[in-house]
């Protein structure tokens, strides 16, 4: 069953381009990832979406992407309400809204 997980963050000023270019040319091309965006979702905020072929590929790349997260973790902002950095959430898919 497909699962997917959407990481949301929010940039430090002037520090967006250090955070894309953590995910660019394969840097973020973990094992098991079917297909990956990022998207713009307001002023310096972002989200993460990974589609995966089941929970066991995104369990499986947890550490790589952790990582990966390591890399850039200074151009996050914590976004407030005891998250941290990062406000993640993972889950299978139950509709296909194009099938």
């Amino acid at each position: 069953m497909t699962t997917f997980n959407v990481v949301r963050f929010r940039i430090k000023a002037g520090r967006e381009e250090e955070f894309l270019a953590a995910h660019r040319d394969g840097k973020a091309r973990w094992p098991g990832l079917v297909a990956g965006h990022i998207i713009k979702t307001g002023e310096r905020s972002y989200c993460l979406i990974g589609e995966w072929a089941d929970a066991a590929a995104i369990k499986a790349a947890r550490a790589e992407m952790i990582a990966t997260l390591d890399s850039f973790r200074d151009t996050l902002e914590d976004l407030g309400g005891g998250l941290g950095v990062t406000d993640a959430v993972s889950g299978d898919e139950v509709v296909d809204l194009v099938a």
